[in-house]
């Protein structure tokens, strides 16, 4: 069984370096076109290219497929089937149709839940306690194909949205290659979603960075660990602007927002029900540290 597989970031880097340890044939592979990146703006690799280079297969890099010439690309390497994990571009049904056996996407949520672009994120800022990753067929609405399987898992209550992602990552490659497994055996069971029970999971943006003090110290809990690593939490603390990078639900009160102790593990800063410990984060202009050892160096009387 031949199969193309298409994808751009680490989660997709891992599930396609679980294809080829497992011995199945992937005939090529496309990503998303190197992009400048850091400050020296030097055109970068995808991590998936960097696997694909490593093992040897040809790496196709449009920028979309809507060039004819594109598609008849595609077309020309015969797959059996297309597996798609994170590779950020929208593939149109003259694309879809290519593949005998389908268009196969792995997504991180449980579906129906969390369609769309950040779906382990909100699970997170939902307060979730377990998500999974579904095998699903692509179709032209986004991810409402039919499911084909799904595998969950507890999230902690401490875990941040980039510590999920890594483990997701390793159960969605598992599921990725038992699924190649059973579609080279023959068909596989499909399994409409209800509609009735999507959930959507839009693109995180900088301004849901300020934390809201007058929320639950759960939700300003799940913020942080949401927004982790990317765009990040942020707060005014004595008159400086923070990156808040790590924070436990602690006990307390006061007025939301007041700072109410300096401990040996973190700073304590109450919110509109209960309080949250800050463990770790970054002044402006400078690096992530622990609280205390922030403080300890910035007291904060000055």
């Amino acid at each position: 069984m031949r199969i193309v597989f298409m994808g751009t970031p680490d989660i997709a880097a891992t599930c396609l370096k679980k294809l080829l340890d497992d011995g199945f044939d992937v005939a090529a592979v496309y990503t998303q076109p190197d992009r400048p990146k850091n400050r020296g703006m030097k055109l970068a690799f995808s991590p998936v290219k960097e696997v694909a280079i490593s093992a040897g297969l040809p790496v196709y890099q449009p920028e979309n497929f809507r060039d004819p010439e594109t598609v008849e690309q595609l077309r020309a390497l015969q797959p059996d089937v297309v597996a798609v994990v994170a590779y950020g571009r929208i593939l149109p049904q003259s694309v879809l149709d290519i593949p005998g056996k389908g268009c196969i996407n792995i997504h991180a949520s449980v579906l129906p839940e969390y369609r769309g672009s950040a779906p382990y994120q909100w699970a997170v800022l939902d307060g979730k306690t377990e998500t999974g990753v579904t095998a699903m067929y692509l179709c032209r609405e986004m991810d409402a194909g039919d499911i084909i399987d799904v595998s969950k898992t507890p999230i902690d209550p401490n875990e941040t949205a980039g510590e999920l992602l890594d483990r997701l990552a390793q159960l969605g490659a598992v599921l990725l290659s038992k699924t190649m497994s059973r579609m080279a055996q023959g068909a596989v069971e499909r399994i409409p979603q209800d509609a009735s029970k999507a959930t959507y999971a839009p693109m995180l943006d900088k301004t849901m960075c300020p934390i809201d003090w007058s929320k639950t110290a759960q939700q300003v809990h799940n913020q942080v660990r949401g927004l982790h690593p990317w765009p990040v939490a942020t707060a005014e603390l004595a008159g400086t602007k923070f990156k808040i990078h790590a924070t436990v639900i602690t006990e307390g009160s006061g007025t939301p927002g007041q700072i109410l102790e300096l401990t040996k593990t973190g700073l304590k800063v109450a919110c509109g029900g209960g309080a949250v410990e800050i463990r770790s984060l970054q002044a402006e202009g400078g690096k992530r540290m622990n609280a205390p050892d922030y403080f300890r160096g910035h007291p904060l009387g000055d």
